[in-house]
């Protein structure tokens, strides 16, 4: 039976696409049968991520309202085969996202993949409830900052108030994935630190994401960071989050400050 990974935020824009695109690449690198479902209806922003937006025919919308079945919708990543990707709609809103419907494409795509990671939309509206139900598993994405952290706080209540196994009076797994973190500028005071944030939301954390143009370089070329640039830092820091997922002990990197010229030339004339 598969595994059902919400990816989740309060704000916008703190990188969830961008994780739910490298957490399931990964996942599917290390061997795992992986689906990317896309929730944010009218957006659709996932194929994108994914270099897959001129291949979409038919959507999550479509496989719902009975107009396709799952094996016309799903599109097959041509990198890495066993990931797949179930984009949303971008003509339709989200009431079109029905309970019954939802359910039954979750339940159909458990049974064909390992992994079924659901790329929620941000906040707390129907697409995000949608998407949060049947989740076992939740990754909450939050920049550290007091915005970004104080509304995902909001999203771990409702994880633990409005999802399917919550109401079976049962825990949902979460964890926290920080995102652009940028070490100096936590040194300096201007966005908060690690132990801030974890000590804010009580959760494990899953991993710290550094800022890095790579990141952005990867979604312009339509490809998650862990396959266009697998070296990088952000990379192999969403790699060690997915073996964690696996359930492998692996100790979380903290992104270092990255000493200049001039520090190494400071440093040589003081000793």
């Amino acid at each position: 039976m598969a595994k059902v990974l919400v990816v989740t935020s309060g704000k916008g824009g703190v990188g969830k696409t961008t994780t739910t695109a490298a957490l399931g690449a990964a996942l599917a690198k290390a061997g795992q049968n992986v689906v990317l479902v896309d929730f944010d209806v009218g957006l659709r922003n996932l194929d994108l991520v994914m270099g897959a937006e001129r291949r979409v025919v038919f959507d999550l919308i479509n496989v719902i309202q009975g107009d396709a079945n799952l094996a016309q919708a799903l599109i097959k990543d041509k990198r890495v085969d066993t990931l797949s990707l179930l984009p949303a709609s971008q003509t339709r809103d989200k009431d079109a996202l029905t309970p019954e419907g939802v359910a039954k494409v979750i339940a159909d795509l458990s049974k064909k993949f390992d992994w079924v990671i659901c790329d929620s939309p941000a906040g707390i509206e129907r697409g995000a409830q949608m998407a949060m139900h049947h989740a076992d598993m939740a990754v909450i994405v939050t920049n550290p900052e007091v915005s970004s952290v104080r509304d995902s706080d909001r999203i771990i209540g409702m994880l633990d108030s409005t999802t399917e196994k919550a109401k079976a009076g049962e825990k949902i797994e979460k964890f926290l994935l920080i995102t652009r973190y940028d070490p100096q500028r936590a040194a300096r005071g201007d966005m908060l630190g690690t132990d801030d944030v974890l000590e804010i939301l009580s959760i494990p954390l899953l991993g710290i994401i550094p800022e890095s143009p790579d990141v952005l370089k990867a979604s312009n070329v339509g490809a998650p960071v862990t396959i266009a640039e697998p070296e990088s830092a952000p990379a192999r820091a969403y790699t060690e989050a997915a073996r964690r997922l696996m359930g492998e002990k692996v100790a979380v990197t903290v992104p270092a400050e990255r000493k200049g010229l001039f520090d190494w030339l400071f440093k040589r004339r003081v000793a």
